[in-house]
Order: structure tokens, then C-alpha cells, then sequence
């Protein structure tokens, strides 16, 4: 009987563990389900999906928005949120556009990236949107590129891993005393010491301030440090004190043309057929190519003038008068004032002109001059009062200076010490 007994609570036991261990189980079962629920409301609500969009040409933005899948009434709603906070007008072909949605299709947020560093974002509020410009977190970063030239200056600097931009500002510090149309050579070098600014992502921004820079036209070398002029703006100057700067630079073009005539008393003329001074310079580049001034001054005339074309005359401060002739456009007018690299007009072929080109001419009282062989007077130099304080720059700016490298840029490590660009005698003193 004991044992009937025995056996009965036994298999009693048995039975209530099972059922335990079923409750138990059904219980985490059904959190589980609770849990994948809860999940899964969540993805719906916050987890947000982003179609993405290059703003096409002559776009207006409530009509890209619908092309993206808003409807006309939240895309006007839109456009008038953005409106309040960045003028649309401004979009820009080439830049991103976004539209952000749950996966059930609510609609979150819509961005524009404005530029490298801004974001427009508008989002949802309440039963309107609210539109705000954020800005990208970025950090400055020093960095050192160097590269050799076997094409142009801009192919070089692009093949060394940096942007177009890079090589227009070293063209425009060297612009005084290179003429980057016709002075590279294969086997020319450069090395240049920028800020960069780095976003989170690791994608640079924008460039800062270049520190120092060296080109190396065949065997010379020409190096350029940042300082400050007398009146407190930054300005370029030679390792030894010397201004960078000129009164003109050393070319109306930035980049790559050929002189198919130069200066001359008795030239063929192509179109008169007969021979008469040529008082300039003829730089073949394609129409619409930018023209800018090589020196500060005055607009004394701009528009159309007979055989030159379209021509720009500009009297400068020095006594001096340029001349930009057969442009295909004038971007300046009469009285204006103009500041020394200032695009002032687009290369053409107007007037009496058998291809696209710019006749550029100087003058001096009434006399015109061959501007190829013109000496550029310079602008001050480092004042003594303030040498050592530009000693002490140039120093720490040409010690970050990397070695010649047809490579692309490398970070300046913080314990690194790349190789020094050869500097001026420490204690020298300033070139008056």
C-alpha cells in the first residue's frame, strides 16, 4: 500500500513539474511575442529609411520633392518651411536631397546639403514642419601634400589625391612670379603645408589656410610662408622677408594657354594681311574661359570697340593702363573698381579675331610695353619691427614641409618630423 502511495506522489510530482515547466515555458513564449512586438512597433515608429536624390538642373524644389513621392500638399508645406530658413533659390545642381520615412511609409525628415559643412533640415511638427540649418561637426587638421608635375598644375594636384581648389590657391600665391599657362615642366615639384577641414566621417570639408608652400620650376625654387601685411591681412612672403605680392600678376589667365603671338613691331596680321606693330600678347585659350585683372584699378572703358572686340581697359594707381581684348563677355562696367584677380570677363573671339583668344596689353604713359619681359615691382616687405615674430612662423611652418613625393598627401603625425624645406638664416634680418 506504502508503495501504491509512494508511486501515486511520484507521478503526481511528475505531472505538476510538467505543467510548471509548460507555464513557464508558454509565459516566456508569450514575452518573447510581447518583446518581437514591441520590437517590431518600433522599427515601424523610429526607425527611419532615406531615398536619396541629386538636385537635377533648373529643378524648383517642391518639384523634386514630389518626385521623391510627396504629395503636392506636403511638398508646398514644405517649401515654405525651407523658405523661412534658407532662400531656395540657391539650390544648387549636384548636391543631395533626401527624404526620410518609416518603414511604414510616415514621413520623418527631408535634408539638402547645402555644402560640405550645412545641412538644411525639416521635420515634422505637429501638423506643420520645422525647418532649421544644421552644422556639420568638423575638426582642423594639419597636412602636408607634395607632388611632381607632368602635366599641368591642376592634373598633378589632383593625381596627388586633392581637389581643384588646392591647385587654384597655389597658383594664385605663385601668380606674381610664375605664369602657370607656359612655365611648368615635366619634373617640376611642389609641396605645400594646408589646413583641412575633417568631418566625422573622415570626408574633408574644405581647405583651410595654406602655411607654406615651395614650387620648383626646373632648377628654382620658389617658397612662399604666411604672414601678414602692415595692415593685419594675411599675405604671402618669401622665406627671406620678401612680398609675394607685386603690383601685377604675372598673367590675365590662371591656367594652360599657349602664346601663339607676342610682342612685335612688325607682325602679319592674320586678317589684314599686312604687316603692323602688335602691341600685346595673344593667349589662345577656349571661349568663355575667365579673365581676370593682374593689378587693382579703375574700369575706364568696358564694351564694344571696333577691331578689339569686346575689350576692357583698366587704368591702375602706378601709371600703368591694361588692356583685355575679343571677349565673348565684359562682367565689369565703366567706373567700377576692381581688385587684382578679379574675374573681370570671359575669353572670346569678338572683333577682328580668327579664333578664340585674349589680346592682352599693358601701357605706360603713351607707350606700350612687352609685358613678358616687364619687371613686377614688389609690394613691401617684413617690416624689421616685426621680424621676429615672422622668423618664428616661417620656422614652424617650413619645418612641416614633406618630402618631395609624386604620392598623395600624408598627415603631419604630432611626433613626426618631416622633411624641412631649407630655411633663410635664422637671424637674418629683412630685406629693405
Amino acid at each position: 500500500m506504502v508503495g501504491w502511495i509512494a508511486l501515486l506522489a511520484l507521478g503526481g510530482g511528475c505531472i505538476g513539474a510538467s505543467y510548471r515547466a509548460r507555464m513557464t515555458a508558454e509565459q516566456q513564449v508569450s514575452e518573447q511575442a510581447s518583446l518581437a512586438s514591441q520590437e517590431a512597433r518600433h522599427m515601424q515608429q523610429e526607425i527611419v529609411i532615406f531615398s536619396d536624390k541629386i538636385v537635377p538642373p533648373r529643378h524648383p524644389f517642391n518639384a523634386i520633392l514630389q518626385e521623391l513621392g510627396i504629395t503636392a500638399d506636403n511638398a508646398a508645406r514644405l517649401t515654405a518651411s525651407a523658405q523661412s530658413v534658407f532662400d531656395l533659390r540657391r539650390l544648387r545642381a549636384g548636391n543631395k536631397l533626401s527624404v526620410g520615412r518609416t518603414v511604414m511609409g510616415e514621413l520623418r525628415a527631408v535634408k539638402y546639403r547645402i555644402d560640405a559643412e550645412r545641412v538644411l533640415l525639416i521635420s515634422p511638427k505637429g501638423n506643420d514642419f520645422h525647418s532649421e540649418i544644421e552644422t556639420i561637426p568638423s575638426e582642423t587638421e594639419m597636412k602636408a601634400v607634395a607632388g611632381e608635375i607632368h602635366g599641368s598644375l591642376f592634373e598633378s594636384v589632383i593625381d596627388a589625391g586633392e581637389k581643384p581648389e588646392l591647385a587654384m590657391r597655389l597658383a594664385e600665391i605663385f601668380g606674381w612670379d610664375l605664369d602657370f599657362y607656359t612655365d611648368p615642366r615635366p619634373g617640376d615639384t611642389f609641396r605645400v603645408v594646408v589646413e583641412k577641414k575633417m568631418l566625422a566621417n573622415g570626408e574633408m570639408s574644405s581647405y583651410g589656410r595654406i602655411l607654406a608652400a615651395e614650387y620648383v620650376n626646373g632648377t628654382h625654387p620658389y617658397r612662399a610662408v604666411l604672414f601678414h601685411d602692415p595692415a593685419g591681412v594675411p599675405a604671402y612672403y618669401t622665406p627671406d622677408g620678401k612680398s609675394m605680392k607685386k603690383a601685377f600678376l604675372h598673367s590675365p589667365l590662371k591656367f594652360a594657354a599657349v602664346i601663339t603671338s607676342h610682342f612685335s613691331q612688325n607682325r602679319f596680321h592674320p586678317i589684314l594681311k599686312e604687316y603692323r606693330p602688335h602691341l600685346g600678347i595673344d593667349y589662345a585659350a577656349p571661349s568663355g574661359t575667365p579673365v581676370q585683372t593682374i593689378g587693382d584699378g579703375r574700369v575706364i572703358f568696358a564694351g564694344p570697340k571696333g577691331g578689339a572686340g569686346n575689350l576692357i581697359e583698366i587704368q591702375h594707381s602706378n601709371g600703368y593702363t591694361t588692356y583685355y581684348m575679343h571677349l565673348s563677355r565684359v562682367l565689369v562696367h565703366s567706373g567700377e573698381r576692381v581688385e587684382q584677380g578679379e574675374r573681370i570677363g570671359l575669353v572670346g573671339m569678338t572683333g577682328l579675331a580668327t579664333g578664340p583668344h585674349l589680346d592682352f596689353r599693358i601701357q605706360r604713359g603713351k607707350d606700350f610695353l612687352n609685358f613678358e619681359r616687364l619687371p613686377l615691382p614688389p609690394s613691401d616687405p617684413v617690416s624689421k619691427r616685426e621680424w621676429n615674430d615672422f622668423v618664428a612662423m616661417r620656422d614652424v611652418a617650413m619645418a612641416q614641409m614633406p618630402a618631395v613625393s609624386s604620392q598623395a598627401g600624408v598627415s603631419l603625425a604630432k611626433n613626426s618630423t618631416p622633411a624641412a624645406m631649407p630655411p633663410a638664416t635664422a637671424g637674418s634680418s629683412p630685406a629693405n
